[in-house]
């Protein structure tokens, strides 16, 4: 069967155990198509980039499945009709992650990204300043 990420937001204002609630019923329809949900993530409460339906902040869930197409447009349509999800979005992926999530993991778990490497540094550098001196090269040749 395919594999898929699932990901809705949840309004603000329902608690923690509705949104639960709420992750019951969208895995009840993929196990009733004859599907399986792998793993479900609870992101929590958090701040959305801008307003939706006049919520600032939003519970965010994720569904790892292994279900049949028809399971997932089943859910998807019910997600679409329950008045407590603001968004949600389905990737169809080649395999499922396996342990934490990103947005699970803690920052000292995350690889670190530099941006202010020495070596980034001194590459990036050289080539402005030979590019530097070519200019006063050029300046000085021509006042001659």
């Amino acid at each position: 069967m395919p594999l898929y990420e699932t990901v809705f937001i949840a309004r603000q204002d329902i608690s923690t155990q509705q949104v639960e609630t709420l992750t019951e019923e969208m895995s009840k329809f993929i196990t009733d198509g004859e599907g399986q949900v792998a793993k479900i993530e609870n992101w929590g409460l958090r701040n959305l980039a801008y307003k939706v339906k006049k919520n600032r902040k939003g519970h965010y869930v994720l569904l790892n499945l292994d279900a049949p197409i028809a399971a997932v447009k089943e859910m998807e349509r019910n997600m679409l009709l329950n008045e407590d999800i603001l968004r949600h979005m389905t990737l169809r992926v080649e395999e499922l992650e396996e342990g934490d999530s990103v947005m699970l993991q803690s920052k000292s778990q995350r690889p670190r990204r530099d941006r202010d490497s020495e070596d980034g540094d001194a590459a990036e550098s050289k080539p402005a300043e030979a590019a530097a001196e070519e200019k006063t090269e050029v300046a000085a040749e021509g006042e001659e």
